[in-house]
């Protein structure tokens, strides 16, 4: 009974923010642009602040990439995006580590241990793959990382390298929502579309390949 009442107690929380997100707050990409912009010179270092912390305050990244590309553009976008989505990501690495393995994979269930089973082998490979082909949440794979034996270094380079596409896809797409022109519109989709569909293709095959690791390791 008690493990039903953490996870109602998680939904709820869940819930109440998503709720407040819509009704209250409205947290949209382009109040979040409004927000940023109004603290003048600040507003780079504010957004990479935000994108740091983001991974402890439950809030979507694709609506902060969004906002990102509508502030600052496709280029500049990009790049503060790249710098707090990869510093959030060893911020949450660290955090697991401290944490200590056993009590992180307990929060992360069986799903968790699977990827820190695929992770303990060709650490850098594996976070790379799993950056460039959505498999699994973005935090989720940060998390299971400092639970497992990947050092920091070819954890964060492989983070940075791999999260460029979608980043790119992400901050062009909310700079062309604010673009008066049909054309950097129809751009930004296609590369979205891209970027994303196209690596959905081979989920099967890449799960098959980190199964297959995972197997011949044991």
């Amino acid at each position: 009974m008690k493990k039903w009442g953490g996870w109602i107690l998680i939904a709820a929380i869940v819930a109440g923010l998503i709720v407040l997100n819509q009704t209250v707050l409205d947290l949209s990409p382009d109040r979040i642009r409004g927000w940023i912009l109004s603290v003048g010179i600040l507003a780079p270092v504010l957004y990479v602040v935000l994108y740091t912390v983001r991974p402890f305050i439950l809030f979507p990244a694709s609506v902060l990439s969004l906002a990102g590309g509508l502030a600052f553009g496709p280029l500049y976008g990009t790049l503060l995006t790249m710098a707090g989505a990869t510093a959030g990501a060893i911020l949450a690495f660290m955090f697991a580590k401290k944490a200590g393995a056993k009590r992180v994979e307990e929060k992360l269930g069986k799903r968790g241990e699977k990827l820190q089973d695929q992770l303990e082998h060709n650490g850098f490979f594996i976070v790379l793959l799993l950056r460039l082909v959505p498999l699994f949440n973005f935090d989720l794979i940060s998390y299971a990382a400092g639970a497992s034996k990947v050092r920091l270094l070819p954890f964060a380079l492989a983070t940075l390298i791999g999260i460029i596409p979608g980043t790119f896809a992400y901050t062009f797409l909310g700079f062309s929502t604010g673009s008066d022109s049909t054309q950097t519109i129809i751009i930004a989709v296609t590369i979205f579309a891209v970027i994303f569909i196209v690596p959905m293709l081979f989920r099967d095959k890449i799960k098959s390949y980190l199964q297959g690791r995972t197997n011949g390791s044991e």
